[in-house]
């Protein structure tokens, strides 16, 4: 980047220390475009996500620089509960928006494009003066349907005065801004289809993984012959399920735990790592089950242990509840997996089944106990085919769904939006 690049800023709900999908996401994804031609600067809250497992902020705005990122940190309400309630969420997801609105008011002739992170869909209001009122390009980033996913957990009435809102407010901001760009191609179509939006403002920009940093370990890799491979990956790892992310209400872990209770191979043990909303309703379960030796709830851990986590595990399980409304959804969970040449048990309907089919990275079972249980043994009893499918997984990564390679498009899509 010189003097005279072009500038874009991302206004995103989470950036890290948040420990989610998206935070990672934003963070590298900006991380490579800002070394290419664009300054990339990153407006977002004080880290708060898992809610409760940080200290909160009262300061107006903090910045930072790294990996040749500017972060700006705009003060809002930060929940202190693991399960907030709805006023809380609330607050936490409307006072952000609102106070970015106002900063990039105030420095809207620094920068060449915004692009604001979706869900919650309320960061969208940083960028509707730039949509409604100049010539500056907006693209609205959009990850899930997240009114869907409110109104099929229950957290929203169907059919209520907020879902009708919310829809209009969604609507209006994706028809306005110039471009939108989804995960998924299923959720692309959906937009399309329920707000009328300009298929050729639709771009599919999928979530991705850092190729480098999620990647098998080194003994791994320079074992020479496939006996050396087998005798390396089963001497350093155990006969782990793992699943690393949320814990919350999208992920169908609550059969995960009851699976533990048929599987077979002996020292199994499904460890959980992570927190969120449904961890004291998992941990209850795990109680009355009596599987306190099969299951393990790591917790938060620093996100750059995760790959030599995934690398101690021999499988990993990415399980998405059945439910239409979570059809687009693809957990960056499965992306870190297939990386880290571990592979993926799913769960769910729609995009992470094509997913599994389309890289061969992994099996694909219903929401059931016993089938989750039966692939969990398979595997787990079969490491040539826990090696072919890990490998196989790991080059589609590479090849499609490396962060470097979501960047570049990201960055296409700019120059494309500005005229460049």
């Amino acid at each position: 980047m010189t003097d005279d690049s072009p500038r874009v800023v991302v206004v995103s709900q989470h950036y890290p220390p948040d420990r989610s999908g998206n935070a990672s996401r934003v963070s590298d994804t900006c991380s490579h475009l800002a070394e290419g031609d664009w300054g990339v600067t990153v407006v977002a809250p004080p880290p708060a996500f898992p809610h409760g497992q940080f200290d909160r902020s009262w300061k107006r705005e903090t910045t930072e620089t790294v990996d040749g990122v500017t972060a700006h940190r705009l003060w809002s309400w930060q929940p202190a509960s693991e399960d907030p309630g709805f006023l809380a969420r609330m607050a936490y997801y409307l006072l952000f928006p609102l106070h970015a609105l106002c900063w990039v008011l105030v420095h809207r002739r620094e920068y060449d494009a915004i692009v604001t992170s979706s869900p919650p869909i309320f960061t969208g209001l940083a960028g509707l003066p730039f949509g409604l009122l100049t010539d500056t390009p907006w693209i609205v980033d959009v990850r899930d349907l997240w009114i869907d996913a409110a109104v099929g957990l229950g957290f929203i009435d169907e059919g209520g005065a907020i879902e009708r809102a919310s829809r209009w407010y969604e609507g209006f901001v994706l028809r306005t801004a110039d471009r939108v760009t989804v995960t998924t191609r299923v959720l692309g179509e959906d937009l399309v289809d329920r707000y009328g939006l300009d298929e050729g403002t639709v771009r599919h920009l999928p979530n991705g993984v850092d190729t480098e940093t999620f990647r098998p370990s080194d003994a791994d890799r320079e074992a020479t012959t496939d006996a050396d491979r087998e005798a390396t990956t089963d001497a350093d790892r155990e006969p782990t399920i793992v699943y690393a992310g949320n814990v919350g209400h999208a992920q169908d872990l609550a059969a995960c735990v009851r699976a533990m209770s048929s599987v077979a191979s002996p020292d199994a043990t499904l460890r959980i790592i992570g927190d969120g909303d449904t961890r004291d309703q998992l941990e209850r379960l795990v109680a009355e089950e009596g599987l306190g030796d099969r299951v393990e709830f790591v917790g938060l851990v620093p996100r750059e242990t995760i790959p030599e986590l995934l690398d101690g595990a021999m499988i990993g399980v990415a399980p998405l509840k059945r439910d239409d409304t979570l059809e687009y959804a693809v957990p960056t969970k499965a992306y870190e997996y297939m990386a880290c040449e571990l592979p993926v048990v799913a769960t769910g309907v729609g995009e992470i089944e094509a997913l599994i089919d389309e890289s061969g990275g992994g099996l694909f079972v219903d929401n059931d106990a016993d089938r989750l249980a039966t692939a969990f043994d398979d595997l787990l009893s079969d490491a040539e085919r826990r090696d072919a499918l890990g490998a196989s997984g790991r080059t589609h990564m590479v090849e499609r769904y490396d962060r470097g390679v979501v960047a570049r498009e990201l960055g296409r899509v700019l120059d494309e939006v500005a005229g460049r």
